[in-house]
């Protein structure tokens, strides 16, 4: 499993769910629900990381920890 940050947003204009992985640029996926939506990112995520390597292409590691850091200095900024 990979441990990527995921952002699930609903969207008017799409009448549903996007989920977007910032670390892996153009990664994102559409559900009707938010659990759809994350089904199908996980989905992404394994595909843009199997295109990366068949490319011949490096994928970046994970930076969860360090996002969730920096929201977080930005909100008790707030």
């Amino acid at each position: 499993m990979h441990k990527y940050t995921t952002e699930i947003f609903y969207s008017d204009e799409d009448e549903g769910y996007i989920a977007v992985v910032p670390e892996l640029p153009g990664c994102s996926a559409f559900g009707e629900t938010e659990e759809e939506a994350l089904k199908e990112i996980k989905v992404a995520i394994k595909l843009w990381i199997e295109a990366a390597k068949k490319e011949g292409r490096g994928t970046p590691k994970p930076k969860g920890k360090e996002l969730l850091k920096a929201v977080m200095e930005v909100k008790s900024e707030v």
